[in-house]
């Protein structure tokens, strides 16, 4: 009776223990060599900025609360888990116990999202949890290639070396990722910015030269009528039109969600187009073997490694074939007999995992082609801009060169006649 009143008593403190709302606070101060150091810190209040800082070494020159609105959080990327990867590592290597290493990690890390997040792991393995399942709680930034690399590592006692290789995969996907997003930026900021000048020639300009044309009293030319005609549709259906899309844009999104034949055919459309299908195709390829190699060399399991490999690739056609190469090997296949049933792979590449499957070192092997086909894909999008220029004028002048011509049609024929 006497424990039993003990226990209520102590859920009764429990639930009175006030919690205490945590902010972000920006820090300026110097460290004990004199020099300026800033950072951003979580805590309740300032005061336990400022302790906090002065435990580090850090004089406190000015803390300042920061807003939390949603558009002001700082989000974790990619370079982020990147970069964890990296010092997590280095620090275990070093003989810094784990708990410890997170807490150093997260307080020497300037995006306040990500020093919560590792704050978190930290708290969950203080009260046993392994590092894995740790990180499984955060699906959004580590995934089941990220966790199972980690798991394998703990259980081999390698988990510096399999947190290293991590970081170095993730660098290395993240620069194919960036490269991608340069290539694709350019031409649809220029496209782009032509629609848009292309609307204000049609909504201000076309109306001033149309009230103009009326004065002559003669029939204007056909491309100018349709020019004129054009411009007094969008003036007059501009809210139905905007409307219109952004219905396509959000039907477009949803059908990317929820449909994966409509992914795989938007994937299958990109990898055709002339100029960007190459590059996409070169892309996925340097992440099948990026991410091959490190799972080969972590002794994850070929038909468990492939798995994890199938959604790291970017595209769902190439997907989809690594997953029908799984289902192959099951069966008792080879990889590169696998492989050779799916015609997305070159035969260079065949030839390579032939060679590392003989050799023993399929994982040196993949590494090779993943840093062929990433110097290809460097190449490529340096290249790319002088490829699309021709392009790009061309529609640019077809857009605005043409409105322009529409316009001045009308006094060209003027000046003939008189």
């Amino acid at each position: 009776m006497a424990t039993r009143t003990a226990a209520a008593r102590q859920k009764r403190r429990k639930r009175q223990r006030p919690i205490h709302k945590t902010y972000d606070y920006a820090w300026v101060g110097t460290d004990r060599r004199g020099n300026k150091v800033k950072g951003v810190m979580r805590a309740a209040n300032d005061a336990l900025v400022k302790a906090d800082l002065r435990r580090q070494g850090v004089t406190p020159i000015r803390v300042q609360k920061q807003l939390n609105l949603p558009f002001f959080k700082h989000k974790i990327k990619a370079a982020d888990i990147a970069i964890f990867s990296r010092q997590l590592a280095t620090m275990i290597k070093a003989g810094v116990p784990l708990v410890q290493a997170l807490d150093i990690v997260a307080k020497g890390s300037s995006n306040a999202a990500m020093q919560e997040m590792i704050l978190s792991i930290k708290t969950d393995i203080e009260g046993g949890t392994s590092l894995t399942n740790a990180l499984r709680k955060h699906p959004l930034y580590f995934d089941d290639l990220f966790c199972n690399l980690v798991e394998v590592g703990e259980q081999a006692g390698v988990l510096e070396t399999l947190l290293d290789r991590i970081a170095t995969y993730k660098e290395k996907t993240e620069s194919i990722k960036k490269k991608i997003k340069k290539a694709l930026f350019y031409p649809t900021a220029v496209i782009i910015a032509g629609i848009v000048v292309s609307a204000i020639l049609l909504i201000f300009v076309v109306p001033t030269f149309e009230e103009l044309f009326k004065s002559f009293g003669a029939e204007l030319p056909a491309f100018t009528q349709l020019v004129i005609n054009l411009s007094r549709f969008v003036r007059d259906q501009w809210v139905f039109i905007l409307l219109g899309m952004a219905a396509s844009v959000v039907i477009l999104v949803n059908l990317w969600k929820r449909s994966p034949k409509f992914r795989e055919q938007i994937d299958r459309i990109m990898l055709k187009m002339p100029i960007f299908g190459p590059i996409l195709h070169k892309s996925a390829l340097a992440r099948f073997a990026r991410t091959t190699s490190t799972m080969f060399a972590a002794g994850v399991p070929v038909v468990e490694a492939l798995d994890s490999v199938a959604g790291a690739t970017g595209s769902v056609i190439y997907g989809n074939a690594i997953k029908q190469m799984r289902d192959d090997i099951t069966t008792g296949q080879s990889l590169r007999l696998a492989m050779d049933q799916q015609p997305l792979f070159p035969h260079m590449v065949r030839q390579m995992v032939a060679i590392g499957e003989e050799s023993g070192s399929l994982d040196a092997m993949l590494g090779k082609v993943a840093d062929f086909y990433e110097e290809e894909v460097n190449n490529a999008v340096d290249s790319l801009s002088s490829l699309l220029e021709p392009l790009i004028m061309a529609i640019l002048g077809i857009l605005v060169g043409g409105l322009v011509v529409a316009m001045y049609l009308p006094i060209f024929k003027l000046g003939s006649v008189i």
